[in-house]
């Protein structure tokens, strides 16, 4: 099997197409472990065929939808038992895999909060057991329901079966518990006894279970409660869906409650004040791990203030503030062979590893990715050197290091080319203006003249969320291209004249696999996408750093395509970089990409040339109930009850724009305590200015 093409340089075509391929084979891995009790790969080839699934949606969003394995937990009930519906989600965890993941994650929960770096921040740290999740149901102290996570929404109802394991009160401990509480946690077997219980198969002439989470699964889910009684089911307690009353005021007091009731709790779970601690703890549990006597695949980081977790909320199947850090997957070490360099559409220059075949993690692997010249340097690997290679959190294999660079025989270092391989022309490191720093990766200045980018760039351009031409796929730009046919846009809109004329020989209908209708059915196509939404063109020019939702967001600030190419093209003027820089969302990379490409005398002709041909729809207005949809609005000052994040995003899901600085554009200010030059400057231009109180009444939430 040949390693899978690095998602930065997959084409809009070929990321749907592997999306949809990544989504059934998740579907029916879900399957298999949720419903079958009987995984057919690994932990690590399964976070790996995720990983790449979440790479590709971070980079084609559009591909997102309501059947993504990203948006929905587990997988639905088997349909062998009864159904309960949670009260409460039983959500997923988002993973992370390094340590920077880790900081990333306390990173990204300071900023939502609005908190200082110097403000403590207090995360439980707890194994994560590899079982079933479950949840149980008490009402007045009483055990009444119990259903496995499911779906995420829906369970299946094993009630009968939960009551059988001796872990699982009937009735809760003393008398100080909420007259309504789910208690969840995972469902597991010991070593020990799962190894007594494949002694008692085998002797039955009964298959073995193939791991402790597959039998504690399938014991819990027999249709035979005395056959789970029978099984050494054991549950660890460690969280809760619907409460008639809070357990406590933070995490770990809340998980201490569950002992007095009656639960076992894991003991290890501890209090981290820092993220060095919470990897002090991954350490110690990972070091512990083979001594446990139960199955964990990693750690569960969970922020500890219960009403900060309430502010946090969640994002599609997991919450903000949760994250579970996996043990490393499976290493392997082969020899690297060559290192080819590929170009990509927008001219990057990528160097991938070229290996001797070696299977990791279940996978046949021969490429594996560089990155950039900087890592082949900082890692210091050579042709002939022998690699450690892995599949963990990486969307494709990485190679980690080199094993023997004190060989005597070693070869020189890699020579990282300063042209393109594919046009020749020279490739070059931007420098970053804010950093003053270059930029990790060298590209290829040749533009249109390059192959490589030419090709990719057309493809982009018929793609589905850009002018999306039926019948007009990679492999006819392939072939147009190749022939001279189609070597720019508009050269696609000229295409029918020219075939009509006689420029074209032979004749596209008369061509290998094509005839009279299929000739018309393209020609069709290509006409019915003359006219064309201003998102749709500005996303399909590929220019970098501007994709879909830069697109819209750009579309809908401009509404047409001359008030947004006059911007573009007057970018060195200080007041026009302004305003679009004080677009929210909007920043220095995005307007100095637009302004490279449109100070480009080629780009400009070009654009023309394909301009000539469309009719470009202006930018429609969003279309909400709200009192704010289509305003643009802008938050100053210091928030008292909600952060900017929180403002920003409940903002844009009433419809409204949110916009940085203040401008004539402007609609409406929402001026907290202490705002200085934005709440001054909109008095000056008479701008409605509400306080945040104002704000909550108008949004109806006062």
């Amino acid at each position: 099997m040949s390693a899978l093409k690095d998602v930065g340089m997959l084409s809009e075509a070929e990321a749907r197409a592997e999306h949809a391929r990544l989504a059934r084979e998740i579907s029916r891995h879900d399957k298999a472990y949720y419903q079958n009790d009987a995984p057919k790969v690994s932990d690590a080839v399964y976070d790996a065929l995720r990983q790449r699934l979440e790479a590709i949606e971070a980079r084609f969003p559009q591909l997102v939808d309501l059947f993504s394995p990203t948006q929905r937990v587990g997988a639905a009930p088997s349909g062998k038992f009864g159904e309960i519906t949670h009260a409460v989600p039983m959500l997923s965890l988002g993973n992370a895999f390094n340590d920077e993941d880790v900081a990333d994650f306390v990173g990204r929960v300071r900023r939502f909060l609005g908190l200082t770096e110097v403000e403590p921040v207090a995360i439980t740290a707890e194994p994560k057991i590899d079982g079933l999740s479950a949840s149980l149901r008490y009402v007045k102290g009483e055990l009444v329901s119990a259903a496995t996570r499911g779906d995420g929404t829906t369970g299946e109802d094993v009630t009968a079966n939960i009551r059988t394991l001796k872990d699982i009160p009937q009735s809760l401990s003393g008398s100080d518990w909420p007259e309504i509480v789910e208690v969840r946690g995972e469902v597991y077997m010991s070593h020990a006894d799962f190894a007594a219980l494949n002694e008692r198969q085998e002797a039955a002439g009964k298959p073995a279970y193939k791991n402790p989470r597959n039998a504690a699964a399938g014991s819990l889910r027999q249709i035979d409660p005395m056959m789970t009684a029978q099984r050494p089911l054991k549950f660890f307690a460690y969280a809760w869906g619907e409460l008639s009353e809070p357990l406590a005021s933070t995490q770990m007091e809340a998980v201490q409650r569950f002992r007095g009731l009656g639960f076992t709790i894991n003991e290890l779970m501890q209090r981290c004040d820092s993220v060095e601690a919470m990897i002090a703890v991954y350490r110690d549990i990972e070091a512990k791990r083979a001594s446990l006597g139960y199955d964990i695949d990693g750690v569960v980081y969970k922020v500890d203030r219960l009403d900060w977790q309430a502010r946090l909320g969640q994002v599609a199947r997991a919450p903000r503030w949760a994250i579970a850090h996996k043990f490393p997957a499976e290493q392997a070490t082969t020899v690297l062979e060559g290192i080819d360099i590929q170009v990509g559409r927008t001219g990057s220059l990528t160097p991938v590893a070229r290996l001797k075949p070696v299977t990791v993690g279940g996978v046949v692997v021969s490429n594996a990715t560089l990155h950039n010249e900087d890592e082949i340097a900082r890692k210091d690997v050579r042709i002939g050197d022998t690699v450690v290679i892995q599949r963990a959190g990486d969307v494709i294999p990485q190679i980690v290091r080199a094993v023997d660079a004190d060989r005597p025989e070693r070869g020189e270092p890699f020579d990282f080319p300063h042209e393109c391989p594919v046009c020749g022309s020279q490739a070059v490191r931007e420098h970053d203006e804010k950093t003053g720093k270059l930029d990790v990766v060298r590209r290829c200045t040749g533009g249109l003249i390059c192959g490589a980018q030419i090709k990719e760039r057309l493809r982009h351009f018929v793609s589905r969320k850009a002018f999306d031409i039926e019948g007009l796929g990679a492999r006819q730009i392939e072939a147009f291209h190749e022939e001279g046919l189609i070597t720019e846009p508009s050269h696609i809109f000229t295409l029918r004249a020219r075939n009509a004329a006689g420029e074209i020989v032979p004749p596209i209908q008369e061509r290998e696999g094509w005839g009279e209708t299929s000739a018309n059915n393209l020609f069709a196509a290509i006409e019915s996408r003359r006219k064309i939404a201003l998102s749709r063109l500005l996303n399909a020019l590929g220019i970098r750093h501007v994709g879909e939702n830069t697109s819209t967001l750009l579309a809908r600030t401009y509404g047409s395509w001359d008030a947004f190419s006059a911007a573009a093209q007057n970018l060195s003027d200080e007041t026009v970089r302004a305003e679009m820089l004080g677009i929210d969302g909007i920043g220095e990379t995005v307007v100095e990409a637009l302004d490279q490409y449109f100070s480009e005398p080629h780009n400009r002709h070009l654009l023309a040339r394909l301009v000539a041909q469309l009719t470009i729809e202006d930018a429609a207005a969003v279309a909400s109930d709200s009192p704010v949809a289509g305003k643009t609005v802008v938050f100053t000052g210091a928030l008292e009850r909600m952060t900017r994040d929180e403002a920003k995003a409940k903002a844009q899901s009433l419809g409204a724009k949110v916009a940085g600085s203040v401008s004539a554009k402007t609609d409406l200010v929402v001026a907290g305590p202490g705002a200085g030059s934005k709440a001054k400057k909109a008095a000056e231009l008479g701008l409605e200015m509400i306080s945040e109180d104002e704000w909550f009444t108008l949004i109806g939430e006062g």
